[in-house]
């Protein structure tokens, strides 16, 4: 990719500014669904990127959908709204009210998690909306260990380092946006403040950081989540176990997850500028990934779609001048891909791949 390192990624979108309001808006509803979806599927919501989207853009419930993960992914977008008018209001500081009212918002409510153990009897515990934790939350990791985040009784102190650390930071200047939203990013999941949320937290942190100076905000994707992971867990073998090691890492000692996010912030900023710039018919978007259709045949029919939602496949053949053959089976690629569906209620069509 030419743009593929933060400095000429940067750039380019620099000189696309000022976007047009059609191009912020494009941008926006894209985000939306884009952050909202990969940030929970991480978690395991179990939304679909359509169900997201029709849910988060219409206010609607489409399929079989589990409550609680519609409501967690509401209340997910309220937060993400929440974000960026905080960020918009650059000359105040970061507090750690915030962020437990930030986390609040994601919970919406405490609620009791239910455990079944070894030995048969099962244990249960309350998750406090916006509390820090009262409970110790280590986790055993994908390779089988132990890992141990901060104690409930360091937790406060080490939350209060961090922003002190942060606002400290940024008004220093030694530090880029990026570099800054990467260590406040590791120093956060190294405390694991609350007792569930900290990666929607943080990842919701990450582009409270890069919106506050007014850069674009980017998306973990979820496909991506085991590169995400092992950055993390390379970084968490350099700096060592100990969580005040962690709370209190520095640039230098991040270098394994500095050099994913630098990835990931240049590839997501580059995506950006493809996605304004490009005037190619047949190019289209579908969470984060740039689809190239060989044939103008799968736009003539997204179109189609898109201006009747009705439409039968003698219809498409009408406004298309396609053959039903060969609707049929372009039809049937971008059903298997998830790209467009149709409803089982009235027939009509839902196109989630957008340009």
């Amino acid at each position: 990719m030419k743009y593929l390192n933060i400095k000429k990624a940067l750039a380019a979108w620099q000189s696309l500014q000022p976007l047009s309001e059609k191009d912020k808006y494009r941008l926006s509803r894209r985000f939306t669904v884009d952050f909202n979806y990969n940030s929970n599927h991480i978690e395991g919501n179990t939304l679909t990127y359509g169900q997201t989207e029709i849910l988060l853009l219409f206010g609607k419930v489409i399929g079989e959908a589990d409550v609680r993960d519609v409501q967690e992914m509401t209340a997910s977008n309220v937060g993400l709204r929440m974000m960026t008018d905080e960020a918009a209001i650059k000359d105040m500081p970061l507090t750690q009210n915030f962020i437990r009212t930030l986390h609040k918002t994601l919970l919406r409510e405490d609620y009791t998690v239910y455990r079944n153990l070894p030995c048969g009897f099962q244990t249960s515990y309350v998750i406090h909306a916006g509390q820090y934790k009262t409970r110790p939350n280590s986790v055993i990791t994908r390779y089988g260990d132990c890992f141990e985040y901060a104690s409930p009784e360091e937790t406060p102190s080490l939350m209060a380092d961090l922003v002190d650390w942060y606002n400290a930071a940024e008004k220093d200047g030694k530090l880029s946006p990026v570099e800054l939203a990467a260590l406040f990013h590791y120093r956060y999941i190294r405390i694991h403040p609350f007792e569930d949320g900290n990666g929607r937290i943080a990842r919701l942190m990450v582009n409270f950081i890069l919106a506050r100076h007014d850069y674009p905000m980017i998306v973990v994707r979820s496909r991506k989540k085991s590169e995400y992971l092992e950055a993390l867990h390379q970084t968490d073998i350099k700096v060592g176990p100990l969580p005040s090691d962690g709370a209190h890492a520095c640039i230098t000692d991040i270098r394994p997850f500095m050099k994913y996010f630098n990835n990931l912030v240049a590839t997501e900023v580059y995506n950006d500028v493809l996605f304004v710039s490009e005037k190619d018919e047949n190019v289209w978007w579908y969470d984060g990934e740039r689809i190239t259709f060989r044939t103008p045949n799968y736009t003539r029919i997204l179109h189609a779609m898109q201006t009747y939602t009705t439409l039968t496949l003698a219809d498409m053949k009408e406004e298309t001048g396609i053959s039903i053959t060969a609707i049929q089976k372009l039809l049937d690629q971008l059903i298997s891909k998830k790209y467009v569906e149709r409803s089982e209620k009235d027939g009509s069509w839902r196109v989630f791949i957008t340009q």
